[in-house]
């Protein structure tokens, strides 16, 4: 074999290596998503946002995630952040339902599936997420004045205060309305009060104390949007000389195990369960979006409702 063939199989051969190389790196290479998480605005957000961040590493996922302190605009900077550093997927929790349209629009351009995770968007084409992992928000508020309506004791007028969620935010929206649908079968069910408190303990507190300075004992039900607020409401309620749980009854939403507590301590009735711990599956969506696989639009969180009965003998078994 003469000098110049032997070099040109020598670069060809390292050439084939280096190839081989390439393509056991990318074969190896790990999966990255980007998580926009919404904040820490309650215990069951916490929950959610570590059941994340457990489940990347034992996926085998590259993790980059950020805390929007429930601004919208910190979520949209995150995703651009995101979209710049070319993440094979992004999630993120939407704090609001509308404005992440332009933000979408750079994300499909770039090529980068996007998961909905715990809330939805308006959008005019929905191509621009290729699935959402969320909870059916109005059958949660459906199953909430479902029960109040079979399980109310008193006569006459049934007077409701409502803690909602944040302004715009699909979960307040949805249960808001899952549970306006559920109490209107029974006219003496009626909602004297509604003001957010924004899914937050201590703004909880303080606007159920704005309701029972102007209501004061006319009040038989709060209903929160989530269960922090409603233990902020049962706060207000001990501290205004009343007994949460029996002179008021105190209906939540999440299933966290403060709510558990309260309810094992008779203060609080019943919980609507909202699972956050959703981590294992989003990792696997991540996998199977970044293998190019289709997914449904919609992908349901199994849940459940407990009321105080059943609170003492679950409540171990909480695990957010």
């Amino acid at each position: 074999m003469s000098f110049n063939r032997r070099v040109m199989v020598g670069m060809l051969a390292a050439a084939g290596l280096a190839m081989t190389s390439i393509g056991a790196l990318a074969a190896d290479k790990k999966l990255t998503l980007g998580f926009a998480q919404i904040g820490a605005e309650s215990g069951w957000r916490t929950a959610n946002t570590q059941s994340i961040k457990d489940a990347a590493p034992k996926a085998g996922i590259n993790l980059k995630f950020s805390d929007a302190q429930q601004k919208q605009e910190n979520q949209i900077k995150a995703i651009r952040s995101y979209i710049a550093q070319k993440v094979d997927v992004i999630a993120f929790a939407p704090v609001v339902e509308t404005g992440f349209e332009p933000v979408l629009k750079e994300a499909k351009a770039a090529g980068i599936p996007v998961v909905l995770t715990d809330r939805s968007v308006k959008v005019s084409d929905p191509s621009l997420y290729a699935t959402q992992i969320v909870s059916d928000f109005i059958d949660e508020g459906n199953k909430a004045g479902k029960w109040l309506l079979e399980n109310y004791k008193g006569q006459g007028e049934v007077n409701i205060v409502e803690l909602q969620g944040t302004v715009g935010a699909a979960p307040a929206i949805d249960r808001q309305k899952g549970f306006a649908d559920a109490i209107k079968a029974d006219p003496r069910f009626k909602i004297i009060r509604s003001q957010t408190g924004d899914f937050n303990r201590a703004k909880g507190k303080e606007v159920m104390e704005a309701f029972l300075k102007a209501e004061g004992k006319k009040i038989n039900v709060v209903y929160a949007h989530n269960d922090d607020m409603a233990l902020g409401a049962i706060q207000a309620i001990e501290e205004a000389g009343m007994k949460p749980g029996k002179e008021v009854i105190v209906i939540g939403i999440d299933g966290v195990k403060g709510a558990f507590e309260a309810m094992a301590e008779g203060k609080m009735n019943v919980t609507v369960e909202c699972n956050p711990l959703i981590g294992p599956q989003l990792m696997d969506v991540v996998k199977q979006l970044a293998g190019g696989q289709q997914l449904p639009k919609k992908i349901q969180a199994k849940e459940s409702m407990y009321t105080m009965e059943q609170a003492a003998k679950e409540l171990p078994n909480r695990k957010y």
